[in-house]
């Protein structure tokens, strides 16, 4: 890169800083954003944390998408058909969607998007050479990829296998963002850091570990109610400090428009016990809390034909279940959560996701029943049971250190093992680990979702059955959902199989999370949906002299 263009571009990004409005059209804007995990990617192909979610979500589009109901409505397509045996998908397409201007366009210039990019898109994700975090999205949907045709530019279809009912929902995840085949094949995988989509956003820059910078897509296709064309920001700036305390700091300075979540190394100041702001910040910012469907659990490793599962205590299902009963739930998020959560007494599927039910019988706090079962596996008190490794990421190490000690008590030894995100998630997802500190973030609003994690045939490398388990019962009923239309029906499944889930213990449900953001006061626009998804083009930051009403 030529030394005078990055100087430039800052000095343009300080330029962009400094000229605030509350109106939509008029001056520039930035908005700024903090991401304590690095991004490993920005290929939709490999969107499999929230983060990378993120940031997609500003710089591509799918064929439909939801809103903050959590509903399914049109995006690229405007309209959809599907035959009466639910085999076939017809969209109707958009003719004004263009995908951001590159080099290797014609002329540099972004063509429109059309049906056969998304034939392209849909049978990268299931390529082996590309080996897509996402394959398992249509992997066992569809017959090859001829399930995916473009009978003209504004036409594209979907053939599945079997009836699949929440496939519409599916199809809101990011991984199923449409991208230029041109463009892909050109970088190759360097796509993951040179992003075409046809988003609100367009990138610009992403100096990795550092920051990103996206800026307005000023030929993007939605507009709002008043025929304004969207975004009203004028760019996104990232940047990636690790240290949460430090980046609260920088939101406290205004130098930050958002902030996901509260840190425990500051939560008390911010959070009364039972969830309220204290005085100290009572109007200092905007504090949106509301379900989010995220699980917040600990996976356990239950494949016997795999070398470390063989070693382990935790193959034993009793263990399993006596750590269940261990943990005080409802103390861990008083006290460490600030009652930013519900305890994870019931399933695997979160509350606030269609599908939870309280019926569905999870573990509540029994230490008696905890011990009583680990003398039942041979281990009383804890006697000959060698000590186990619970692995997590920096950001839940109080968290888990509760855990410890609560499992401590009934005489289960653990030792908390620190390690970055992007190295535990590397490990969870080569069955490299036996025991983990995790979280299910929903990729679409169904509970589906959540129990593809234990269907048998996502093991690893298909999906992301981390767990590696493996119940006929559980892959029968899961199979006889896609079938059932009717939600109802497919829900009272949907509890079966989570019973099943609980019974077996491949997982410790800690509690289902709610999502707190936190925004400066001259914030408006901004979305608030049960997936916690960072929806940017309808924001709009005002100059801080209009936000607290001086003239």
């Amino acid at each position: 890169m030529n030394k005078w263009v990055l100087p430039l571009f800052f000095v343009l990004l300080i330029h962009l800083s400094a000229c605030h409005t509350n109106a939509p059209d008029s001056h520039k804007t930035v908005f700024n954003i903090n991401l304590e995990e690095g991004l490993t990617s920005l290929d939709p192909a490999f969107c499999r944390n929230r983060y990378t979610i993120w940031m997609d979500n500003q710089v591509f589009n799918g064929l439909v998408q939801v809103n903050d109901s959590l509903k399914v409505i049109p995006c690229i397509a405007k309209s959809w058909d599907v035959s009466a045996d639910g085999l076939l998908y017809t969209f109707h397409l958009r003719n004004d969607v263009y995908f951001h201007d590159d080099a290797h366009f014609a002329n540099g210039v972004g063509r429109r998007a059309v049906a056969s990019d998304f034939v392209y898109s849909f049978s990268r994700l299931i390529d082996p050479k590309v080996a897509s975090s996402g394959s398992w999205i249509f992997s066992d949907k569809v017959e090859g990829k001829n399930a995916f045709t473009a009978p003209d530019d504004s036409t594209f279809k979907i053939r599945l296998k079997q009836p699949f009912a929440p496939f519409l929902s599916m199809l809101t995840a990011q991984y199923c963002s449409v991208v230029p085949k041109e463009v892909v094949e050109f970088y190759g995988k360097d796509f993951r850091s040179h992003p075409i989509g046809t988003g609100p956003f367009k990138f610009k820059y992403w100096k990795e570990g550092e920051v990103l910078v996206l800026l307005k897509n000023e030929k993007y296709w939605e507009k709002d109610g008043k025929g304004r064309r969207l975004p009203y920001l004028d760019a996104v700036k990232a940047t990636f400090i690790a240290d949460k305390q430090t980046s609260f700091l920088e939101f406290i300075k205004k130098k930050l428009d958002f902030l996901n979540d509260i840190d425990g190394s500051y939560r008390d100041d911010i959070l009364t016990k039972s969830g309220k702001v204290t005085q100290k910040y009572k109007g200092k910012f905007i504090l949106n809390t509301a379900p989010y469907l995220n699980t917040m659990y600990l996976g356990i490793l239950v494949d016997t034909n795999l070398a470390i599962v063989k070693r382990s205590p935790l193959r034993i299902l009793k263990v399993r279940q006596a750590i269940n009963y261990a943990i005080d739930r409802q103390k861990m998020m008083k006290y460490l959560r600030n009652s930013m959560g519900t305890p994870g007494y019931a399933g695997f599927i979160p509350e606030g996701m269609p599908g939870f039910s309280r019926a569905v019988k999870g573990y509540t706090y029994d230490p008696e029943k905890a011990r009583q079962l680990l003398a039942e596996a041979g281990f009383p008190d804890g006697k000959n049971l060698p000590e186990i490794s619970l692995a997590t990421t920096v950001g839940y190490r109080s968290l888990i250190e509760y855990v410890q000690g609560q499992l401590d008590r009934i005489g289960i030894r653990t030792s908390v093992e620190i390690t970055q995100g992007a190295s535990l998630r590397e490990l969870v997802s080569k069955n490299g680990i036996n025991f983990f500190y995790g979280q299910w973030i929903a990729d679409y609003p169904d509970g589906e979702n959540y129990l593809s994690v234990f269907y048998s045939k996502n093991k690893i490398p298909y999906g992301p059955n981390y767990t590696g388990f493996n119940n006929k019962k559980f892959d029968a009923l899961f199979e006889q959902t896609y079938h059932i239309k009717n939600d109802s029906a497919r829900y009272a499944l949907y509890q079966q199989m989570d019973n099943l889930v609980m019974e077996q213990s491949p997982v410790v449900v800690l509690y289902y999370d709610k999502l707190v953001n936190l925004y400066q006061d001259n914030i408006s626009g901004y979305s608030l949906n049960g997936q916690n998804l960072l929806v940017l083009k309808r924001v709009v930051k005002a100059p801080w002299s209009v936000a607290r009403g001086v003239n």
